[in-house]
């Protein structure tokens, strides 16, 4: 079971690395009606807490800049940024590298128990394998949103 969870974290991973990659960037900050962020703020949230799920779950150090702290974490929305938000690049590269470090996984460390239970509004997980098959529904709920986001924009 864990290993399929391992795969398929891999295979969401590659396709929102193929979604981003076919996005132009011309369209990575247009806020749409009936959204609360951006395209850009919906990869770079991705992003963010598959770093923090990351390092939840496993202990590994941050991966990513302290800037993404300010600029994706939950709450936050780009009319509120005071600085210049990473490149379409940038968030590719990070993409990559996060996609790279899901190699490295085994099932052995998903089926460790948290130091902590991590706990969410009404959710709980008490294992890494747990908070981290939560992540990949994350991720996929935010490619969804881009998607939809698009189909907005081709109007």
């Amino acid at each position: 079971m864990s290993e399929m969870i391992i795969n398929t974290a891999k295979i969401v991973r590659q396709v929102v690395l193929q979604q981003v990659q076919a996005i132009q960037e011309e369209l990575f900050d247009i806020q749409t009606a009936g959204f609360n962020n951006t395209i850009r703020w919906n990869v770079g949230h991705m992003i963010y807490w598959m770093d923090k799920y990351s390092s939840l779950s496993f202990s590994s150090p941050s991966a990513i800049p302290g800037s993404y702290d300010k600029l994706y974490n939950s709450g936050t929305k780009p009319l509120d940024w005071t600085f210049a938000p990473p490149s379409k690049e940038e968030l590719v590269e990070i993409l990559t590298a996060q996609l790279s470090r899901l190699s490295e996984l085994t099932p052995e460390m998903l089926g460790e128990k948290l130091s902590t239970p991590f706990a969410m509004g009404p959710l709980q997980f008490n294992t890494a394998g747990e908070l981290f098959n939560f992540a990949l529904i994350h991720e996929a709920i935010h490619l969804g949103t881009i998607s939809s986001q698009l189909k907005v924009l081709s109007r």
